[in-house]
């Protein structure tokens, strides 16, 4: 891979089905490699669920190589068993990572819709529509696990806040159009 090469492994994590993408970024052109779901609703045991996740995260990473990890944070809910439970299984999922030496960036889960779709508030079935747009991604490569979009969506976020114009302008907003075109020289003819 070239320097300006990179591989972006994204995550949604879950206790019964975990998702994830694989992004292969060249330059500012983004590609779907892979993206799938890691089934867990066969094991009763939440300790052998957590076992299948380091080890199916650890396989992919082996696999694909990312450069990068993109995960999404767990959402504030009402059960706190759930929460630790999934606390647990994103965890798992980072230690593989780290493991790798692969650095992690966390996103909520409201900022990856609202870098997909524009809106925060968006349904996982507008997150899936304008990804699969978005990367071009033929009906036959979607998954009916909204799970894999969602770990999908957690890489494109990412390449987003690393590759867009906020990133190449230092994370700083611009000021004004001046600003703008000559921090973007490329982007204005």
């Amino acid at each position: 891979m070239s320097p300006k090469e990179r591989i972006i492994m994204g995550v949604d994590p879950g206790t019964i089905l975990m998702g994830y993408g694989m992004l292969h970024v060249a330059g500012n052109t983004p590609r779907l490699m892979a993206m799938g779901v890691i089934r867990l609703e066969k094991f009763d045991n939440h300790y052998i669920r957590l076992k299948r996740i380091f080890d199916r995260i650890t396989g992919l990473i082996d696999e694909f190589l990312p450069d990068e990890m993109a995960i999404e944070a767990p959402f504030f809910g009402k059960n706190v068993q759930s929460m630790l439970k999934l606390g647990r299984a994103q965890g798992v999922a980072m230690a593989a990572a780290l493991a790798r030496d692969i650095p992690i960036t966390e996103y909520a889960p409201m900022r990856i819709k609202q870098a997909i779709t524009g809106n925060g508030n968006a349904s996982k079935e507008q997150v899936a529509g304008m990804l699969q747009r978005y990367l071009r991604i033929p009906d036959e490569q979607m998954l009916p696990e909204m799970d894999a979009t969602d770990g999908l969506a957690a890489a494109v976020c990412h390449f987003f806040q690393t590759s867009g114009p906020m990133a190449r302008s230092g994370g700083s907003a611009v000021k004004n159009w001046k600003d703008f075109v000559n921090r973007n020289p490329d982007k204005v003819r």
